[in-house]
């Protein structure tokens, strides 16, 4: 068994791939003083984009010599009560055009300095599972025999909008997928690709080089 997991591992590592794709439509740049929110679209009754994925992107764009000041997506959405919960949310750059006439709405972005918003969209999917685990008790203990195996695909998309124009400067699409598995002789050990991680890591990362204007 000890001999088998370090293949096994190499053999999940090598299922695992990310792809991002930018689609931009305007000019960006941030100044210090400014800071980007990151939100969760919410507003669908089959899904929600999770509030782990959220932070994740979010703490990942507050790192490195490229990071940016980000604004918690709770902190946000609380101290803008009740214009950004998930029934009264903007839609669109028109949505947001018209809560921007708000005193109250602009004063409280003016507050944040937000320059930049960016609303995550999107779900892990669990598919293809093969394979079966039998467990065993016994006289001479318990074990747990078999193999199982199954594919995650994330898919995450990024609108950014530039609060200064209200205009939606780009899109970030990031697809992550990867096969996990359960090997089992006499202790299940899983081996789990780590896909939502891994479309956080490089949503996160393209994201602060589109804000910058890289």
């Amino acid at each position: 068994m000890k001999a088998l997991l370090p293949l096994l591992v190499v053999l999940l590592a090598s299922c695992t791939s990310t792809t991002v794709d930018e689609f931009r439509q305007g000019a960006t740049g941030i100044h210090s003083d400014e800071s980007v929110v990151i939100l969760g679209r919410r507003h669908s009754s089959d899904y929600e984009t999770r509030a782990e994925f959220v932070d994740c992107v979010g703490e990942r764009m507050t790192t490195g010599s490229d990071a940016l000041s980000v604004i918690p997506e709770k902190q946000f959405v609380d101290a803008m009560f009740p214009w950004f919960e998930p029934r009264t949310a903007p839609l669109r750059t028109r949505d947001l055009e018209r809560l921007m006439s708000e005193p109250v709405v602009a004063d409280k972005m003016a507050e944040f300095g937000v320059r930049y918003m960016v609303w995550l969209d999107g779900f892990t999917e669990t598919s293809g599972r093969t394979g079966t685990i039998s467990c065993t008790v016994g006289p001479g203990g318990a074990g747990c025999f078999g193999f199982g195996s199954w594919e995650d695909d994330s898919t995450f998309d990024a609108r950014v909008w530039d609060v200064a124009s209200l205009q939606n400067v780009g899109t970030i699409s990031t697809d992550a997928t990867g096969q996990s598995y359960v090997p089992a002789l006499v202790i299940p050990i899983p081996l789990i690709a780590r896909v939502e991680a891994n479309a956080c890591i490089r949503l996160a990362d393209q994201l602060k080089q589109f804000v910058n204007g890289e």
